[in-house]
């Protein structure tokens, strides 16, 4: 729900190395309806500030996919790469905070947000998605409680089917 999103985010740390990241990957996934694999392979150029959006190419599918870098999206990844993220040569956005400094991957960015969950006390149940994707969900069905047209959805989510949106 809207509620357990708040509560979710809030209960993010900011104030060190690790809640930048990970409040920054939490809110690219909330907001944009990213998936876990596509939020820990952003580089820095899947940033186009000049035009406010994240290009990239998805990792299911491969298809290309032009998102809106909201404001708030944008402020949590400077703040990461300005205050938080390792000195390193790699390109990935998001790396690990310790030896090896290295990308992250979906099952590492599953854990984060199913940590942050639990954190918030968020009734995880039994067989119901609890990552990043149910993130996605809460973004569909958010959209849908606005009347946005499942074809719109279908766009935000990458999805090249409006049916594949419809099981959302």
């Amino acid at each position: 729900s809207r509620e357990e999103i708040q509560r979710i985010l809030e209960s993010v740390d900011r104030g060190n190395p690790k809640g930048k990241r990970d409040y920054a990957m939490m809110l690219i996934a909330i907001r944009l309806g990213m998936r876990a694999g596509d939020i820990c392979g952003l580089t820095f150029e899947s940033f186009t500030w000049e035009t406010n959006t994240i290009e990239l190419i998805q990792n299911k599918g491969g298809a290309p996919q032009v998102l809106p870098l909201l404001n708030d999206v944008g402020e949590a990844v400077i703040d990461y790469i300005k205050y938080a993220r390792p000195a390193a040569k790699a390109n990935h956005i998001f790396l690990r905070l310790s030896a090896p400094i290295g990308c992250l991957t979906a099952p590492i960015l599953h854990s984060i947000v199913t940590f942050y969950m639990r954190k918030a006390n968020i009734d995880i149940q039994e067989g119901k998605k609890h990552g990043p994707h149910a993130l996605r969900h809460s973004l569909a069905s958010a959209l849908l409680d606005h009347d946005t047209p499942m074809p719109v959805i279908s766009e935000i989510l990458g999805h090249a089917d409006s049916a594949t949106t419809s099981g959302y």
